[in-house]
């Protein structure tokens, strides 16, 4: 019998919370029904944990650390002799991993919305979709081949449409969820073309057959035999693996992908917080995770090396414009792009076995770490929005003697994200940089300057909210509630500690840990701290008092400030490209087509057949006589050109 039969329950106890909490809205009330949803998700979180204690250390053996796959339902669908789609559960290092993040996260967040969604008459409603969210993400994470992966993603994407368009009677939040659902869609596009390549070359949905050695085998040997199409000197199954990532772009926000994010923040802050920051943008990440042995073997590792351009290139992209934006929420999802880059970047960056797979456990460590502090920035930056009643920098200052829990934890969570050590961005972030650096110099080079750009613009954005300008407030700010501040502690512990975990020892490429860990006596180490620890000073001098360098800084960029201060024009880019040329050049042509030529075809057609009836429906007049006359005489013709014939 399977030790992780019960794992099914995991996912079902957040979907039942969904339905009751959902079909009684009307008659469960504030608090009860957030005390409902977060009982429920306790529950949750201690099962993931007691999965995670039973998987590590329990579970002994010649199979440690090895996937354990949970049948639900075998052959749910079935299209060949060997292609079928199942219902089941794979336990695999990534995926404990990830119960742990979603559980965590969410029961973070659902403690603290009961506080922070105080008095909101959409209180029961926002925990039943609470309550969606987290089983579509736990659905995700267990899933255990690429159909099921789908069916929970795009559940993921209905979930995040109800939570950002939150606040459906603000045109903004209702344009915000309608971008992110069509983005993430247009991407989810080409998720399932990849899905279906894979399935046909494959023959195999199923996780653990297509990562076995066997099915790489195969596929390599297809290759090799050039039984397979070659596209641009790329098979068709390193294409397949490139629109499975394209899916991933979409739902992690990857450059050009990424013009969803910012919008998104029109959601409540606990829900920027828990799909924003942990949850549903790292699911780009997990997926290229799952798949990594094809990603890294097929053609060369060629698919992998577009997932570290992509990557390198969104975490410098996002850097750039988190340093310039003055709305808090929209400088940590700009944040949020540029570390999830970061951990694409590692993913790419990394081979298979052993110590060469550092890249892999990097960006999972990364990926651990960071839905820790980010989440607490979030929570921490609802706080202050909480207390000051404003998104912008330019309304705050001096909070810190009025805000010293938010301060304190938000301080942390900063220097988490810098990469200062001994907090635990520091361990992840560094281990991501020594395997770029033993990968590609240049890519190197690019992480580096970003891990100096983030202590940067996380320490303007903690000295403008909390020190700078001294300003007096209408209403005098104040520390949340303890519902909010027990999620911003907790969270805060999580930041310094998570680090310090010695992850090579459970999550690694080929299964097997290794010896990791960060050597103090290593320049590359020293090197990213001094890079932080410049990115600190020059943000202290800049913004820890009123000073006219900011003004001095944005004059002397000129330019390239204002781009980047507009996202370079990103949105507008889109815009253009859908309404001036896909609805104007395109659009209209086909459709004056389809109007005069397709409709006016088939308009004739039917003018035709009307015309015609027109002339000849008179011979139908309804009399006997005159029925009894045509067939007479049609007789009497046929009867004599029969004679005449003879």
């Amino acid at each position: 019998m399977n030790e992780f039969n019960y794992i099914y329950l995991i996912p079902l106890l957040p979907i039942l919370t969904f339905f009751f909490l959902g079909f009684l809205h009307k008659r469960i009330k504030e608090p009860i029904s957030g005390y409902i949803g977060t009982a429920s998700i306790f529950t949750v979180f201690a099962m993931s944990v007691y999965t995670a204690y039973k998987y590590f250390f329990a579970h002994s053996g010649h199979e440690a650390y090895q996937p354990v796959k949970v049948m639900v339902k075998e052959g749910w669908v079935n299209f060949t002799d060997k292609l079928a789609i199942d219902i089941g559960f794979i336990v695999d290092p990534i995926s404990v991993m990830m119960l742990i993040v979603v559980s965590t996260i969410s029961l973070m967040v659902h403690i603290y919305s009961i506080g922070y969604m105080h008095d909101d008459k959409g209180f029961t409603r926002f925990f039943a979709y609470l309550s969606l969210f987290t089983f579509s993400m736990l659905g995700l994470v267990l899933s255990s081949n690429l159909f099921l992966i789908y069916i929970f993603w795009e559940l993921v994407g209905v979930s995040s449409f109800l939570l950002i368009g939150y606040y459906f009677e603000t045109p903004s939040a209702v344009s915000a969820s309608k971008k992110a659902f069509i983005v993430t869609r247009f991407a989810d596009m080409f998720f399932l073309i990849g899905i279906l390549m894979v399935g046909y070359f494959g023959q195999s949905f199923d996780f653990m057959t297509l990562n076995s050695e066997g099915m790489i085998h195969h596929i390599m040997e297809m290759i090799n035999n050039n039984q397979m199409f070659v596209f641009m000197g790329l098979s068709v199954f390193t294409w397949a693996l490139i629109f499975i990532y394209i899916g991933g772009m979409g739902k992690s926000a990857m450059f050009p992908l990424h013009i969803w994010l910012p919008d998104a923040m029109e959601g409540p802050t606990p829900v920027s917080a828990l799909i924003h920051a942990a949850t549903m943008v790292v699911a780009g990440v997990y997926l290229v995770a799952r798949l990594f042995p094809l990603f890294f073997h097929i053609d060369g590792g060629a698919a992998l090396g577009v997932v570290a351009v992509v990557g390198t290139f969104s975490a410098f992209f996002a850097a750039v414009i988190a340093l310039t934006q003055e709305d808090i929420k929209r400088v940590l999802a700009f944040s949020t792009m540029s570390q999830i880059g970061y951990m694409m970047m590692a993913l790419g960056v990394s081979k298979y076995e052993g110590h060469e797979g550092l890249g892999y456990m990097a960006g999972m460590f990364h990926l651990f770490t960071h839905a820790m502090f980010k989440a607490l920035l979030f929570l921490a930056a609802g706080a202050i929005i909480h207390a000051v009643h404003s998104n912008f920098m330019d309304k705050m200052g001096g909070l810190h003697k009025y805000m010293p829990v938010s301060r304190w934890t938000f301080l942390i969570a900063a220097l988490a994200i810098s990469g200062i050590p001994p907090f635990a961005g520091f361990f992840s972030k560094d281990e991501i940089l020594s395997a770029a650096f033993e990968y590609n110099k240049f890519i190197w080079f690019i992480g580096f300057v970003v891990a100096g750009m983030t202590a940067f613009y996380m320490f303007r954005l903690y000295y403008r909210i909390f020190f700078n300008t001294e300003r007096e407030y209408e209403h005098k700010p104040h520390d949340p509630s303890f519902a909010m501040k027990l999620p911003l502690i907790f969270l805060a512990i999580m930041a310094v500690v998570a680090g310090w975990i010695p992850f090579s020892n459970y999550v690694t490429a080929d299964l097997h840990g290794f010896h990791g860990g960060i050597h103090i006596d290593d320049p590359l180490v020293w090197a990213s701290i001094v890079v932080a620890a410049v990115g600190y000073f020059i943000a202290r001098i800049m913004y820890y008092k009123p000073t006219d360098y900011p003004q001095k800084f944005a004059s002397a960029m000129g330019n390239g400030y204002k781009w980047a201060k507009n996202k370079f024009y990103m949105d507008e880019l889109y815009i253009f490209v859908t309404h001036k040329i896909i609805f104007d050049k395109i659009s209209k042509p086909i459709a004056w087509f389809d109007r005069n030529v397709i409709d006016g075809f088939m308009n004739m057609i039917g003018l035709t057949v009307e015309k015609t009836s027109e002339k000849t429906k008179g011979l139908q007049s309804g009399r006997m006589q005159d029925y009894a006359m045509y067939f007479v005489s049609g007789v009497v013709a046929i009867v004599m050109l029969i004679v005449y014939l003879k």
